[in-house]
């Protein structure tokens, strides 16, 4: 099928009758064939759960006209599908389970899709974001693991190995779509994965214009993850002891139970103020989530390491 096909169906699949995030779930499903196991880690649910949602709205879709919709009716489908897209890079960027970190497969269809997309609805400016952000952060493809497949962190990453081409493509993108005024969360991110692409090495990396623009995203998008994020630059700024206690508050809150980046994140903080101990415990809960191999031998070379100094 072509890539634009396939957008089209992806358009057919995020129903308007539909909630969002359950339009969302079933086209991953029917349309990119996601496992429900890996849907149901980028929602952040249990996978029982996610299999009765999606098999509810299956339910309703099914009692729904199967046909392709007009040009009129794709603005209103868009932003679900922009989030389709999105998750199905994200979950090929990053595997949720498994053996390896990419799924190249994934990210390549991702990109596809997105490229397609643009080309469907070239003045839509999240639309450009969108294609930024995949391109500029698939940029660093190649450097993110090394010969052996061990994850190698951002901060020691062979900059030289970044594809520069994607990240010009992306550069470009991203200034036209900040440009048009009012950028939405795709064009936020994609202007902080430039800011990340664009630093000459990780020291000289602009962290007070990142926290600026997830000030930015948070006000458009104010999710949990954007906080963590935007917690773990902000400690870049002003150090660990500030971010940790922004992460600690995000622990109590509990809205990202489950999700193993916490954490992580705070493990690493503990790590840096050298509170070994808790970093050691911090560690445990992470290897105790779901993860990849290479992202879990990290943690485990992290682990031992804290234990070793504690």
């Amino acid at each position: 099928m072509e890539e634009r096909d396939r957008v089209r169906t992806l358009f057919a699949c995020c129903h308007p009758s539909l909630d969002r995030d359950a339009r969302v779930a079933l086209t991953l499903q029917l349309a990119c064939g996601l496992p429900i196991a890996d849907i149901a880690r980028v929602f952040l649910v249990p996978e029982r759960d996610m299999a009765s949602r999606l098999a509810d709205a299956a339910r309703v879709k099914n009692r729904l006209p199967d046909r392709m919709p007009s040009g009129a009716e794709l603005p209103g489908r868009l932003d679900a599908v922009l989030d389709v897209i999105h998750l199905l890079y994200t979950t090929g960027h990053t595997a949720t389970s498994g053996d390896a970190l990419v799924h190249g497969d994934v990210v390549t269809l991702a990109i596809e899709l997105a490229g397609a997309l643009r080309d469907l609805m070239p003045d839509e400016v999240e639309v450009r974001g969108l294609l930024a952000l995949l391109l500029v952060t698939d940029a660093r493809r190649a450097s993110r693991t090394d010969a052996e497949g061990r994850l190698v962190t951002l901060e020691d990453q062979d900059r030289s190995a970044w594809d520069r081409a994607a990240i010009d493509e992306g550069q470009r993108l991203v200034a036209g779509a900040l440009r048009a005024g009012r950028p939405g969360r795709f064009t936020l991110q994609a202007a902080i994965a430039t800011v990340h692409a664009t630093a000459p090495s990780f020291a000289h990396t602009d962290w007070s214009q990142i926290v600026v623009l997830y000030d930015e995203l948070l006000k458009v998008w104010p999710s949990p993850v954007v906080a963590l994020n935007r917690a773990i630059a902000l400690g870049m700024v002003d150090g660990p002891a500030i971010a940790l206690a922004e992460l600690d508050a995000l622990d109590r809150d509990g809205s990202l139970a489950g999700y193993r980046y916490l954490p992580a994140a705070r493990a690493d903080l503990l790590r840096k103020l050298g509170r070994t101990a808790e970093a050691a415990v911090a560690y445990r809960a992470a290897l105790a989530l779901e993860g990849n191999g290479p992202e879990r031998e990290f943690l485990l070379g992290r682990l031992a390491e804290v234990v070793a100094r504690t």
